[in-house]
C-alpha cells in the first residue's frame, strides 16, 4: 500500500479524535507532543485530496486544549502545591523544583497573561492549568485566558501549517534549496535558542533550590 492510499482511508474523524485528545491529555498535565500532533494534522488538512478539514483540526485542538486545561485546574486546585512536590520526585525532567519555580514566577510576573501565551510554551502548556489551580487563580480569569490563548494557539498554528503546506510547491519552484535549507535552519537555531534559555533559567532555579535546601543531616547516634 502506498503512502498515499495509506492517508486516504484514515478517516478524519479518527484524526479529530486523536488531536484533541493527546491535547487534552496535555493541557491536563501529561506531558506528550501535543504541537506536534496538531502540526501532522494541519499538513494532513492541506492535502486536497483527502478529507480531513483544517477547520475541524482547529475546532478539535480547541476543545482538547480547553478541557484539559479545566480539568487540570480542578486537579490543581483540589491537591495544592503538595502535588507538584510528588510529580517532581517521580518525574524530575517535567516538574522537578526549577520548573515549578520558573513557571511560578512567570504567573507571578504576568498573572493570568501567563495562562495565555503559556499556550505557546511547551512547558507551561502542560503546566498552565493545574498550576492556576493550585494558586488559587479565580477561574473565570483563568478562563476566559485558557480559551482565548487556545483558540490563538490552535486556530493560528493550523491556519499556519495549512496555507504553509498549500504553498509549498510554489515555494520550491521560486526558491532553491540553499535558500529554503537556510530558511529551515534559521527556525530549528531560533526554537533550540529559546529552549536553551528556558533550560538555562530552570538550571539555575534548580541549583538555587539545592543550595537553600542544603545538606541533608544525618540523625546523630
Amino acid at each position: 500500500m502506498s503512502v498515499d492510499a495509506l492517508l486516504q482511508s484514515i478517516p478524519p474523524l479518527l484524526v479529530y479524535l486523536l488531536v484533541g485528545g493527546v491535547i487534552g491529555l496535555e493541557s491536563l498535565g501529561i506531558p506528550l507532543p501535543g504541537e506536534v500532533m496538531l502540526v501532522g494534522a494541519a499538513l494532513l488538512s492541506s492535502r486536497h485530496e483527502l478529507a480531513v478539514d483544517p477547520v475541524g483540526v482547529a475546532a478539535a485542538a480547541i476543545t482538547g486544549a480547553v478541557i484539559g486545561d479545566s480539568i487540570g485546574y480542578s486537579i490543581g486546585r483540589r491537591f495544592g502545591m503538595p502535588l507538584f512536590d510528588r510529580l517532581g520526585r517521580r518525574f524530575p525532567n517535567h516538574f522537578g523544583p526549577g520548573h515549578i519555580a520558573y513557571a511560578e514566577h512567570l504567573f507571578a510576573r504576568w498573572g493570568t497573561s501567563a495562562v495565555f501565551f503559556g499556550r505557546f510554551v511547551a512547558l507551561l502548556r502542560i503546566l498552565a492549568g493545574p498550576l492556576a489551580g493550585a494558586l488559587k487563580m479565580r477561574y473565570s480569569h483563568f478562563l476566559v485566558a485558557n480559551v482565548t490563548g487556545a483558540i490563538c494557539w490552535a486556530g493560528g498554528t493550523t491556519a499556519l501549517v495549512y496555507y504553509a503546506g498549500m504553498a509549498a510547491e510554489h515555494w520550491l519552484s521560486r526558491f532553491s534549496w540553499v535558500a529554503l535549507s537556510v530558511a529551515v535552519l534559521g527556525g530549528v537555531v531560533g526554537t533550540l535558542a529559546l529552549r536553551g534559555r528556558i533550560g538555562a533559567h530552570i538550571a539555575e532555579l534548580e541549583a538555587q533550590h539545592r543550595r537553600q535546601s542544603g545538606p541533608v543531616q544525618e540523625p546523630a547516634e
